[in-house]
């Protein structure tokens, strides 16, 4: 398999190679030459697999010609072995034609870790015998910072790097990346949102001098491996609710695009996904582009769902990508143009593919606490903030005999006091993290600025050899 880049002068790599680089020299997002799929025959099959055998079988088209089907098997195994559910994304149903999709029974309780559990152990795969050290930047609004720092802690020939803006993460998140002792993990706040964060990573990457001082890579879902391993779990879910036979409809909690993205590849490879529903919150950036073509982005809003605290979805260049007709010379003029007005209309051809399959939901917090109170009243789930904006969005694009699968994305005790507030109770921390408030913190707080960020960077990463 060869990755090629979102704008289309970057050089080819395999899988590996892909992997380590995270964001391609020419800005753009890596995704595969061509969509690999499985036939009706090959989904069936995945009927009674468990989860770790599922993600073998759908990723391994991805990984083809950079580790062999034992060698994906084993990681998979090691990642997955972590989780505190033997079904590791479980399904939970809510009524006749609803379910939950529990993603959070990873070590930091978010979904984030299904990727990332994964990712740490490609980096160290790909890093053995070589005298490369790896210097990983990333920008979190809240659960991939903790979630990636897990992954890399302690790990040989790996720094990691994870910007968040201060204040706008809720204290669980926060304290799940700051209390990591690990001497290769740095805490970086921000005086900022999370688009300047993002920009700021983006920024150290393109910057060539700055580049080429180190061996830079990413954890954000800019990282294609992190994607592919969102792909399995739609495989997962819908096989276990008739698929092939019948199709699914998800509706996902949306900020940067990277778990919808992850769900359209599913489709693109076969599954039959009848809907994927885009829950966005007040910051609908995404919900306006699938809806009216405006992709337009605004001041950041803060809200109880701080990872969907978004204006600039990074993901969303691998849509238009591939609706566009994979052009990347046509999609890197956009992008410019957009980077520059912040502001861009879709195309007809990205309008009109994405209609077919997505559909935009902006969900605002009356409706958000409404969602966590139904579930909590009528189907005795306590649900975190992010995911009763999936919920809300879900209950409006019911369809009859198709099963509507919401995508549960944190555990509910990350947001304690915004689910306490709507609905009375008071989740509490599982026992493995329960000291999480006695641990020391460490956190370094720094301007949003590009020189102040990037010489923190420089001042305590490992250089190329």
């Amino acid at each position: 398999m060869r990755y090629v880049s979102t704008r289309g002068t970057a050089p080819t790599l395999d899988f590996a190679g892909a992997t380590l680089a995270g964001l391609a020299a020419d800005g753009g997002l890596y995704v595969p030459d061509a969509w690999p799929t499985l036939s009706e025959a090959e989904i069936a099959a995945l009927a009674g697999r468990s989860y770790a055998e599922t993600a073998a079988a759908v990723m391994a088209p991805f990984v083809a010609g950079s580790l062999s089907e034992s060698e994906l098997r084993a990681l998979c195994d090691t990642a997955y072995g972590r989780f505190a559910h033997d079904a590791v994304t479980p399904l939970v149903q809510l009524d006749h034609d609803q379910w939950l999709l529990e993603l959070f029974h990873g070590p930091t309780l978010a979904f984030k870790d299904v990727a990332l559990q994964l990712l740490g152990l490609l980096f160290e795969r790909f890093l053995n015998g070589t005298t490369e050290h790896l210097t990983i930047i990333g920008a979190t609004s809240g659960d991939t910072g903790s979630a990636a720092i897990d992954a890399v802690a302690g790990r040989a020939g790996i720094d990691i790097f994870m910007l968040h803006p201060e204040g706008r993460v809720s204290e669980v998140q926060r304290r799940q990346m700051t209390t990591v002792g690990a001497p290769n993990v740095h805490n970086i706040a921000i005086r900022g949102d999370f688009d300047t964060a993002q920009a700021l990573v983006k920024a150290m990457f393109n910057d060539a001098a700055f580049a080429a001082r180190f061996r830079l890579s990413a954890v954000n879902s800019i990282n294609w491996a992190r994607l592919m391993a969102q792909v399995v779990y739609y495989f997962y879910a819908a096989v276990r609710l008739g698929a092939p036979a019948r199709a699914v409809a998800f509706s996902v909690p949306t900020g940067n695009f990277g778990d919808v993205f992850a769900g359209y590849v599913a489709a693109r490879m076969g599954l039959p996904v009848a809907k994927l529903v885009v829950a966005t919150n007040v910051n609908d950036i995404l919900a306006r582009a699938l809806t009216t073509g405006d992709y337009s982005s605004r001041e950041v809003v803060p809200t109880a769902t701080p990872s969907m605290d978004i204006q600039v979805s990074s993901n969303f260049e691998r849509l238009l990508y591939d609706l566009g007709g994979r052009d990347g010379a046509a999609l890197a003029a956009q992008m410019r143009g957009f980077e520059a007005e912040r502001a861009m209309r879709l195309s007809n051809a990205q309008a009109e593919g994405a209609a077919g399959l997505l559909v935009g939901e902006r969900v605002d917090p009356d409706a958000m606490a409404m969602a966590m109170r139904h579930a909590c009243e009528r189907h005795g789930q306590v649900i975190d903030p992010h995911t009763a904006i999936a919920l809300a969005a879900a209950r409006r694009h019911l369809a009859p005999d198709v099963p509507m699968v919401t995508l549960a994305t944190a555990h509910p005790a990350k947001f304690g006091d915004a689910v306490e507030r709507a609905t009375g109770v008071r989740p509490s921390l599982p026992a493995r993290v329960g000291d999480l408030f006695e641990r020391e913190e460490r956190c370094v707080t720094l301007d949003a600025t590009y020189a102040a960020v990037s010489a923190h960077v420089a001042a305590h990463a490992v250089p190329r050899g």
